[in-house]
């Protein structure tokens, strides 16, 4: 088998999908790499050295699995054919076009987003090794953004109480900017409705934050459940009384194919003192924050600094794309024989999860739910 690395064409992404390493790792299981001219620059890797792993420069849609980071383009899509198979970030519950696409294409599509949260998937679970890395940036742009330090310091001129910060989502992102954060010094409180991460928090040094509102709101592969109109609506009235007393809150709560649920409230934010910052990690859902601007850093009227930014692992593109390589090098291995020959097996609980199309045919229900329901301009639900 042969597998195509394409460079990435979307806007601001950086990644590459495979590194080097792993495609030495491929060579050992007779899989041979076809890596597009350029394709690792923009993540510190050379041509020269996707050579002396093994691979070759060349096209790399003429290859049986075509291994890419960003959901394929219109024009990327047109070179799919049914005897191909692509693994990526497809969005197969938000981007209508792209599944249409990959359907129409004949192509066999397996999803990083889909691979099911099982012990025998971590090491696929691309979702939470970019989710690392945001959260540590978040955390960097925080204190970047605020005009006082992080942590306690004691100087000839007195001493400096250590900023406060609230985590409000306690997932993979979560947990790594509250350990960035007490890294830096910082006093750092974590909330969730899932009750059961409080242990999680605690054990990083931190303080569990409780609410009574959507308490033990645990849902399917260990994310929170969408909460009801009232929970959402009690959970607000809590936090704008908790939020106005930290100097920074980082937001990273997702409900999977939903729109970020708002945890920030506009009252929130006004009750904030001036100087305080926000990073909103869920700003390509929407954002946690009221007001949130996807993709722009603001003050607002009364002061206080809100950040979204966009795809934060593409800024660690390097190490991002080592750990991305590395889920996906773990998911072809379940998709090859012992002689390196593309084998894909439905009956394989992964391999079924994962893929969004084959043979024309939509196998994700909620994938076949997107296409089938009405969409606003761009493709999008």
């Amino acid at each position: 088998m042969r597998v195509g690395v394409p460079k990435e064409t979307a806007e601001g992404e950086r990644r590459v999908a495979l590194t080097p390493d792993v495609i030495k790792r491929l060579a050992s299981k007779g899989v041979e790499a076809i890596v597009e001219s350029g394709a690792g620059i923009t993540a510190s890797i050379s041509d020269a050295e996707y050579e002396a792993a093994g691979g070759t420069i060349g096209d790399p849609w003429s290859a049986d699995l075509i291994a890419k980071v960003a959901p394929p383009s219109a024009t990327e899509l047109s070179k799919l054919t049914a005897d191909k198979t692509i693994v990526g970030y497809l969005q197969p519950l938000t981007n209508a076009d792209v599944v249409k696409g990959l359907q129409s294409s004949g192509a066999t599509a397996l999803a990083m987003e889909a691979v099911p949260r099982t012990s025998r998937a971590q090491s696929m679970d691309a979702l939470s090794s970019q989710a690392n890395i945001g959260g540590y940036r978040a955390v960097l742009i925080a204190a970047q953004e605020m005009p006082r330090f992080f942590p306690m310091l004691t100087t000839a001129a007195g001493t400096v109480k250590p900023a406060t910060v609230l985590v409000l989502g306690v997932g993979v992102a979560g947990l790594q900017a509250i350990a960035t954060a007490k890294r830096l010094g910082a006093k750092v409180t974590g909330y969730d409705v899932r009750s059961a991460v409080g242990e999680q928090v605690r054990s990083l040094g931190a303080t569990f934050l409780e609410l009574e509102a959507g308490k033990g709101a645990e849902g399917e592969g260990g994310y929170a459940r969408e909460l009801t109109d009232e929970e959402k609506a009690a959970q607000q009235k809590e936090l704008v009384e908790k939020i106005g007393t930290f100097d920074a809150v980082i937001t990273t709560a997702l409900v999977p194919g939903r729109k970020a649920p708002i945890l920030v409230s506009a009252d929130a934010v006004a009750g904030m003192k001036p100087g305080s910052v926000i990073v909103d990690l869920a700003g390509e859902a929407g954002g946690n924050c009221e007001l949130t601007k996807p993709g722009e850093t603001y003050t607002t009227d009364n002061g206080v600094i809100i950040a979204a930014p966009l795809n934060l692992p593409s800024t660690l593109a390097e190490h991002a794309s080592q750990l991305y390589a590395r889920n996906v090098f773990a998911l072809i291995e379940i998709l090859i024989d012992d002689e390196g020959n593309l084998k894909i097996d439905f009956e394989d609980d992964i391999v079924d999860g994962a893929t969004i199309v084959a043979g024309g045919e939509i196998r994700n229900e909620r994938s076949k739910a997107l296409v089938e329901t009405p969409t606003t301009a761009g493709g999008q639900s």
